[in-house]
């Protein structure tokens, strides 16, 4: 009885970290299969995110922090790096909220980006020729 209050409570966090730092299934799904594909939004993703991350890191107004958090959550979700996507939907809701952003947040979401980051380099060493 207690487990499975506590599964329940563990299935409400609300950045449940998963097994590997992009969705595969989710992916391919986005791809229809298509391998190539997968490998080549890999590649998008990878340097869409490094520029994003990057801007985010020299945003000055709210309007630049709204617009990069958005752009990375956003291309995040389309390929299935949802503990990226969540981070900085977090970030999101704070400064909508007109709260101030936590630069532990944005370090969190940038320990993320290169975990992901990491996994993409690793994937496309594999890619077949």
């Amino acid at each position: 009885m207690a487990q499975s209050a506590l599964a329940e409570q563990i299935a409400e966090l609300p950045y449940r970290r998963a097994m590997r730092p992009i969705d595969l299934v989710h992916l391919a799904k986005q791809c229809l299969g298509d391998e190539n594909l997968e490998y080549e939004i890999l590649r998008l993703f990878d340097t869409t995110v490094q520029t994003y991350f990057g801007r985010l890191q020299q945003a000055l107004t709210f309007d630049e922090f709204a617009m990069n958090l958005h752009s990375i959550k956003g291309a995040a979700s389309g390929v299935g790096a949802f503990t990226v996507s969540n981070l900085a939907k977090g970030c999101e809701t704070e400064l909508q909220a007109g709260r101030p952003l936590n630069p532990e947040r944005i370090a969190d979401l940038g320990m993320a980006i290169e975990e992901v980051r990491t996994f993409i380099s690793r994937m496309l060493s594999n890619e077949p020729a």
